[in-house]
């Protein structure tokens, strides 16, 4: 959950706020007048926000690349699926063994 914290008090206890961001992982909105104006993270969330950012500039063959990054286990899962496709009696076709 993130905290909220105004302008002048990021100002009055900034290493404080930037201890807790990047020792304990919190994020802050900050605001000015009650509006939000900015976020406050830690570098690895950062990280993942421009990863995600890059992911969504990439366009058709290479989006669907991109898409299978978040898919650890691929092989295992390919391997699955012939295996599993080589056993099934109901989808022989003739002349293939």
């Amino acid at each position: 959950m993130s905290k909220t914290i105004g302008v002048a008090e990021v100002k009055r206890h900034f290493s404080e706020v930037v201890s807790e961001v990047s020792k304990e992982g919190e994020h802050f909105i900050i605001e000015r007048k009650g509006k939000p104006m900015a976020a406050m993270v830690g570098i690895k969330e950062l990280a993942l926000i421009e990863r995600d950012k890059q992911k969504g500039k990439r366009k058709g063959l290479l989006a669907a690349l991109g898409a299978w990054d978040d898919f650890k286990e691929l092989d295992k899962i390919i391997a699955h699926i012939y295996k599993k496709r080589g056993e099934a009696k109901d989808r022989r076709i003739k002349g293939v063994s």
